[in-house]
């Protein structure tokens, strides 16, 4: 009975071991993919607001192009997610058109859509923050400022990326109704800038890529990137923004972000 017992014994403590070593190995990763992303959050965070232009050239699966001209602030709000302002100047038939969004750390973000030609502003869903933003590649929640919280992540592997030794991170947006079901994003290790992120959708098939360059630094800490080019696996069609002209520091406030302002951008 005894030698019974401890044979019994000895084979639970051997399934344990089995057992628990990929658990282990899962919350490290997971951990480590948390860490990695709070880093890159802690060094974005005291930027107070910021606004610049852009330029968004739409390409269509036969190379053709369209462009348009923008503009975009953002203000920081202390304990919950930024605030955006996005307003479209040329060409003239979506002049003034604007999107304004309120993003959460936790729960539906708000966004708003003010249409001229209309002269209201319409809400957008929950439902359909994944559908396209103003015919781009970009989706509305593409536009929401990527909180930590909004995600579940895992450390995937340490790999270059042009050059440069990157971070390859996991991420799981925590929205059931979200576009994505996972993203996969490439941070370098010297900055924690984001340089790639491929985006996957319901039906969990690679979706979207986008590349991030030109990076430059403003108030000796706070990185931008200069373009960012989307592209769209499934149709063939991409999207490029490019920036310029940042500005730090305007001095914004909670009135420059209310509804109001979505009428008085033009």
């Amino acid at each position: 009975m005894k030698r019974r017992i401890s044979i019994v014994a000895l084979l639970g403590l051997l399934w344990s071991l089995h057992s628990a070593g990929p658990a282990t190995a899962q919350d490290a990763s997971e951990a480590k993919g948390l860490a990695i992303a709070q880093e890159a959050d802690r060094r974005d965070t005291g930027f107070q607001d910021w606004s610049a232009e852009l330029r968004m050239v739409l390409r269509n699966s036969h190379g053709e192009e369209s462009t348009r001209d923008l503009r975009m602030r953002s203000l920081e709000v202390k304990g919950d997610g930024d605030k955006s302002l996005v307003i479209f100047d040329r060409p003239a038939d979506v002049q003034g058109t604007a999107l304004l969004t309120y993003t959460h750390k936790s729960g539906d973000d708000d966004q708003w859509l003010y249409l001229p030609a209309l002269a209201r502003v319409k809400r957008i869903s929950s439902n359909n923050k994944s559908g396209p933003f103003m015919g781009s590649e970009f989706a509305y929640e593409d536009f929401s400022s990527q909180e930590v919280e909004k995600y579940t992540y895992k450390y995937l592997r340490d790999e270059p990326l042009d050059g440069q030794p990157c971070f390859v991170v996991e991420r799981y947006p925590v929205d059931e109704r979200s576009g994505y079901t996972r993203q996969v994003v490439w941070m370098d290790q010297a900055e924690y800038r984001v340089r790639k992120v491929e985006f996957y959708d319901r039906k969990k098939q690679h979706l979207k890529t986008l590349a991030l360059n030109g990076y430059n630094q403003y108030l000796d800490q706070y990185w931008r990137a200069g373009s960012l080019s989307m592209v769209n696996h499934q149709t063939g069609k991409s999207t490029d923004l490019v920036w310029s002209n940042y500005k730090f520091r305007n001095g914004f406030k909670d009135s420059d972000f209310d509804q109001n302002s979505l009428q008085r951008a033009r």
